[in-house]
């Protein structure tokens, strides 16, 4: 079964739109890599600051194989529109990566 990755991040109300805007303009790296199952970006709607990162992939070695690679290259710099000048300041305050494996899913039921 799939693995699953959720990166909480800690964003104040004020980086809220600069983080998500980031994420719209990212170089989508991730789509094309070995294993990739599934993205999505939660915005927290009340209770807390934290924006959830999901993914889910193949496998663990598959995960490690992005984050080693293309993940690795995008936060140095060496990604699209890493022009080799001064990295941005980071719109999360905070961050924490949970994993999970998948041991049970379910989708809609066909009418």
């Amino acid at each position: 079964m799939s693995i699953v990755k959720i990166n909480a991040l800690t964003v104040p109300d004020e980086q809220r739109e600069l983080l998500e805007q980031r994420f719209a303009s990212r170089a989508g790296a991730v789509e094309g890599s070995d294993g990739f199952e599934w993205f999505e970006l939660l915005r927290p709607i009340e209770g807390t600051d934290q924006y959830l990162v999901y993914t889910r992939w193949r496998s663990e070695e598959d995960f490690q194989a992005w984050m080693e690679g293309p993940m690795k290259a995008a936060h140095q710099g060496g990604g699209a529109g890493g022009g080799g000048g001064e990295r941005p300041k980071p719109a999360a305050s905070g961050s924490q990566v949970w994993s999970f494996e998948v041991v049970q899913q379910a989708a809609p039921k066909k009418a």
